[in-house]
């Protein structure tokens, strides 16, 4: 194969692909700039003078697999109905966790971070995408809509979402595709209610 004689943008996705397939699959001490160049048909240097470090690159699979999930999420409607608006967002966490296997695993399962400054999960952006989802689902006369309020039950649903959809990437859901995004859909919109409910009595 090969070598691209261009360091592009094309050859640092196939990169950071291989890398987050690598550290989802065997860890992070599973990855060195050999190995992943050799993997992504490329040079050493190439991954240096796209990545600057072997650290650099990793942290770089972290930081692009919340770029992917922040536009799922951004996917999800915004209407004047804020708990289908709720639901929406867990069907977004879902198509990005279906669609980027390798790259959930290694925000989520392994937890590598973007940076070593990397804010806690909370204060990201994606999850304080959930937290306003939710703050406009309570009623706003419940003795319980507050921002702290809000976080926790997002902290309730980012659990229950995440649940679900590591269990589907296990293959310990039962059903076809269609059975599946059902029962996904079924229990978050229950559980979401029920989360609420007891929220703002």
């Amino acid at each position: 194969m090969a070598r691209p004689r261009v360091h592009d943008a094309a050859l640092r996705e196939r990169l950071l692909d291989v890398t987050s397939r690598r550290i989802s699959q065997s860890g992070e001490p599973a990855v060195t700039v050999r190995s992943v160049a050799g993997e992504a048909g490329t040079s050493a240097s190439a991954v240096y003078a796209l990545f600057g470090s072997r650290d650099d690159l990793v942290a770089a699979v972290s930081a692009e697999g919340f770029r992917r999930f922040a536009a799922h999420l951004g996917t999800a409607p915004r209407t004047d109905d804020a708990a289908a608006d709720l639901g929406g967002l867990a069907d977004a966490y879902r198509a990005f966790a279906l669609a980027d296997p390798h790259f959930y695993a290694v925000m989520f399962g392994r937890g590598v971070r973007p940076a070593h400054e990397a804010q806690d999960a909370v204060e990201r952006a994606t999850f304080l995408t959930l937290r306003d989802a939710v703050l406009r689902v309570l009623p706003a006369t419940a003795p319980g809509s507050t921002p702290a309020v809000a976080q926790d039950l997002a902290l309730g649903l980012w659990g229950l979402v995440h649940g679900l959809v590591s269990l589907e990437l296990a293959g310990l859901v039962p059903g076809d595709e269609d059975e599946r995004a059902a029962r996904y859909a079924a229990t978050t919109r229950a559980v979401g209610r029920g989360l609420v409910s007891a929220a703002t009595w």
